[in-house]
């Protein structure tokens, strides 16, 4: 019975110590990994200095699709993609038009951003602006995925519609059904206006 007690005492030290060792050791690998993936097109453009490694466009247009059923189209005035990725667009001016269902049609403006071709997810970099219609909003990021049905909005937040406006650091919204998640980091509060 006490060897039976000692194999699982060490089977459970022995456990602990790999989640430990994945924790400390693989896990900040691999995020470090992702991180340096989706870095900014600021510091991608400035990292690369040796024109050979830089493959510029001008008008550049692609097509995909969002939430895998509705279409979209993403343009750029230029646009340029580097030798070690080059499924990864990086945009000047990036413009993306969703075309919803409904036959509304969603669009989305930034100064910097990048496409992947391959996955179709879009990343907004500064003074992002979506309209919808009827609903603006503006901030510093946005992540469009593919796969998603929401879009991630985050950074210097404003969103104005006419049943009022409100301001947060986050927001995920749905184009379709209006549904807002919205956020703060830390304990701010979350800064509202409702009109009527």
């Amino acid at each position: 019975m006490k060897k039976k007690q000692q194999k699982t005492k060490l089977t459970l030290i022995s456990i602990g110590l790999l989640l430990i060792l994945l924790t400390y050791f693989y896990y900040p690998y691999i995020n470090k990994d992702k991180l340096l993936k989706n870095q900014s097109v600021r510091d991608d453009l400035e990292n690369a200095t040796d024109n050979s490694k830089i493959t510029t466009f001008e008008s550049v247009e692609y097509e995909g699709l969002y939430d895998f059923d509705k279409p979209f189209s993403v343009k750029s005035e230029s646009a340029y993609i580097l030798d070690e990725d080059p499924n990864l667009v990086f945009m000047k001016t990036m413009m993306v038009k969703i075309y919803l269902n409904d036959g509304q049609i969603v669009s989305i403006i930034s100064d910097l951003g990048r496409y992947d071709k391959e996955s179709h997810n879009c990343w907004f970099e500064k003074n992002v602006v979506v309209n919808d219609g009827k609903t603006k909003i503006f901030a510093e990021n946005l992540d469009l995925l593919a796969t998603e049905k929401f879009v991630k909005i985050y950074n210097k937040v404003r969103l104005n519609n006419p049943t009022g406006s409100l301001q947060a650091d986050q927001i995920d919204y749905d184009f379709e059904t209006k549904y807002l998640k919205v956020s703060m980091f830390g304990d701010k509060v979350v800064k509202m206006q409702i009109t009527e």
